[in-house]
């Protein structure tokens, strides 16, 4: 399998190319697709958090068909089994014998939708997933398809009958992306685009049109990770990790992790703005996503009425970024 070689250049156009068809069909809320491509551009997993109706699941399709990939949906319920998600060995009667039938994760993009309704049992199937890149079945390991990305979402105010992630597996979210209420303007703009001429509530993505191949997105991906990082962001980037441990207020700081997805969505974001290079900036862009999962406030920050975000804008203000 050879992957063709972009520019830098190149890259920039094809991601804002799918960009922009994304953003045809998934109306508003520029900064959620920008923090979804730049993940999706670092190889990386999201976590997306925001109340029903906002178009989660219609963001994700239309990703899907922009890159010309496969697109699978996971409902997680309290009874989903972890090889509703992985796959499982089935007996074959007309063989006799075992064959494999792989589940969902089997594709480009994953949607796990409402992942914290599922028990911890269920949620950690996805950890190998999205850790390895592989499912192993009675024994067999299974390779997924690249580029592979799982985007999981859960409900911020629904808490009953819901099952909190994990560390381990929050951390294994490159970002953690809140999608906000649209604003007045967009949401006549949605209304209009859903209710002219349709029926009922389906999905429409047929406004977006395919920009590159499987191959051209693993190009993608291969180019952001050859974006240059000098050794003064890198260093930066630790230090606003290392600033999150032992501050007043944050109970539990971001791990090495933490630093890593600076580094890789900063390269993303670098890209994104046909740069070959990362700036501090494209760092604390991407801060507030990259570690609003990795650390956990302390209660009396909460009491004031302060949340993560409070938290971390205050830890990037005080942490001095290189100048040259």
């Amino acid at each position: 399998m050879t992957v063709p070689t972009l520019t830098t250049p190149e890259a920039t156009r094809l991601a804002d190319d799918i960009r922009v068809q994304i953003q045809a069909a998934f109306l508003g809320q520029d900064d959620v697709v920008e923090n979804v491509l730049a993940a999706f551009l670092a190889g990386g997993h999201v976590l997306l958090e925001g109340v029903p109706g906002l178009g989660k699941t219609l963001l994700v399709l239309a990703m899907a068909r922009a890159i010309g990939g496969t697109f699978s949906r996971v409902q997680f319920t309290p009874d989903l089994m972890p090889s509703d998600v992985t796959g499982h060995a089935m007996f074959d009667q007309n063989t006799s014998n075992f064959r494999i039938r792989k589940g969902p994760v089997f594709a480009n993009l994953l949607l796990a939708d409402e992942v914290n309704r599922a028990p911890a049992k269920t949620q950690a199937a996805l950890l190998e997933v999205m850790q390895e890149g592989q499912v192993t079945i009675e024994g067999d390991a299974f390779v997924l398809p690249t580029p592979f990305m799982t985007l999981a979402t859960q409900n911020p105010i629904e808490q009953e009958g819901t099952y909190p992630l994990p560390e381990a597996q929050l951390d294994r979210f490159l970002l953690k992306v809140r999608l906000p209420y649209p604003t007045q303007a967009v949401e006549v703009d949605i209304v209009k685009s859903v209710t002219m001429g349709s029926l009922g509530n389906r999905l429409d993505v047929d406004a977006v049109k395919q920009v590159v191949d499987i191959d051209g997105a693993r190009a993608l991906q291969q180019c952001t990770a050859n974006v240059t990082v000098d050794d003064r962001v890198i260093e930066y980037a630790v230090r606003i990790g290392r600033a999150t441990r032992g501050r007043q207020g944050i109970a539990i700081g971001a791990g090495p992790r933490g630093a890593i997805a600076l580094v890789r969505v900063g390269r993303a974001m670098a890209l994104l703005e046909g740069r070959d290079f990362v700036t501090p900036d494209d760092i604390k862009r991407a801060s507030l996503p990259a570690l609003r999962h990795r650390v956990a406030v302390a209660p009396e920050l909460e009491i004031e009425g302060l949340d993560t975000d409070d938290a971390l804008r205050g830890v990037v203000d005080s942490v001095e970024a290189p100048r040259t």
